[in-house]
């Protein structure tokens, strides 16, 4: 998509997240379908406004975008661009579509539904698409950085073997219901809308089951424990989302199954601490290392690597390592900057606190130039 996001939903680029959210309640409501029936532009606005909603929306997708563009989230939509099944705010804004129908009554939701996986989703053979489901995973900053392998168990409903998903306790096909045709669905008119509710004879299933299998009850699935293997990529950063398809719940009557969404979450590190690409660390060095200067270890993410401080060198001073940041999954790769801090020593002998007195002694307004700098400039405000 070619267009600004935060221009499709007229915002500015600093606009805050309620801001955005109010933004697209008003674009939805001007360029929703079921107001604009027929409307195909309005149609694809609608679905334009919704992915500019999906990025915008989540801080690391906007974060993403704000960096790199739309280069920066074409990952989470895949090779297609965005679908309805990327939309992961559909229950945010559920009561913007009821609006228009006055309730959903009988568990029909119109267009809403068809778009984001509700009632409408059902085949002509009975089933409906099984629900997406969320897990969280816990990885560390290091597994973040280099990928890593987790195992999960879940507990979702899966295909039922005993009827093979069928229903039925022979394993035949269900009979089609003849009110709704098999679409689990009939139209009324309300004013200049039609409205979508589910079928009062099949109860939305399309399908009639006379002999329903006793193990399933007629679903087609049953609960069941599954362990996965989830293949984390190297660069992930927290709150990312893997999408991992056909593994959330099974359909009913053989319906295909939705999608589990993955979300990472990652630990913080005791020294580096992420920012984008970038990894920044905080490296403690001694007075006469920084006033004479000198080579210190340091550690990046690839390995510890040695640094040059020259002479003179203030404490807060900020050193870049090009390229020994993090690598995300586009192949970019960030810097470590190191922000060395002069470590003040603490419980002096009586000895060395004599050799300072002496040191301090013996400096000039040449050695210290910013504090010379410092006390004129006092010295100025009350003259």
């Amino acid at each position: 998509m070619s267009e600004d996001y935060y221009n499709l939903l007229g915002v500015s680029k600093s606009a805050t997240a309620d801001e955005i959210k109010k933004a697209y309640r008003k674009q939805a409501l001007k360029y929703h379908p079921d107001k604009n029936q027929g409307d195909k532009h309005a149609e694809e606005m609608f679905k334009k406004v919704s992915e500019a909603y999906e990025v915008l929306g989540d801080e690391n997708k906007r974060r993403m975008y704000d960096r790199y563009g739309a280069e920066g989230v074409k990952q989470q939509f895949g090779a297609g661009g965005f679908q309805w099944n990327n939309f992961s705010h559909a229950d945010e804004f559920s009561d913007i579509f009821e609006s228009f129908f006055g309730g959903r009554g009988g568990g029909g939701g119109g267009i809403f539904d068809s778009f984001f996986g509700g009632g409408a989703r059902r085949t002509r053979t009975g089933g409906q698409q099984g629900s997406s489901l969320r897990v969280a995973v816990h990885i560390d900053f290091m597994e973040a950085v280099n990928g890593v392998e987790k195992h999960i168990e879940i507990t979702k409903p899966v295909k039922c073997e005993k009827c093979k998903g069928a229903g039925t306790k022979s394993g035949a096909k269900p009979s089609t219901c003849q009110h709704c045709g098999g679409y689990g669905q009939v139209h009324v008119q309300r004013g200049f809308f039609s409205v979508a509710q589910a079928c009062p004879i099949c109860k939305g299933s399309g399908v009639v089951i006379k002999d329903p299998c006793d193990a399933c009850h007629g679903t087609g699935r049953i609960r069941q424990k599954k362990k996965l293997k989830i293949k984390i990529p190297a660069g992930v950063d927290n709150g990312s989302r893997l999408r991992m398809a056909g593994e959330g719940e099974a359909g009913t009557l053989g319906a295909p199954a939705g999608d589990l969404y993955v979300i990472i979450h990652v630990s913080e590190h005791k020294i580096f601490h992420r920012d984008g690409n970038n990894v920044i660390i905080e490296a403690p060095i001694t007075f006469p290392q920084a006033a004479l200067g000198c080579q210190i270890e340091v550690p990046t993410v690839h390995g510890a690597v040695m640094l040059k401080i020259p002479a003179g060198t203030q404490s807060g001073k900020l050193f870049r390592l090009k390229k020994k940041g993090i690598k995300d999954i586009h192949g970019y790769v960030g810097d470590e900057f190191v922000r060395v801090i002069i470590e003040t020593p603490t419980s002096l002998t009586k000895e060395q606190k004599e050799l300072l007195k002496q040191f301090d002694e013996s400096c000039s307004n040449t050695s210290h130039p910013h504090l010379h700098n410092f006390l004129d400039t006092i010295k100025n405000l009350f003259k």
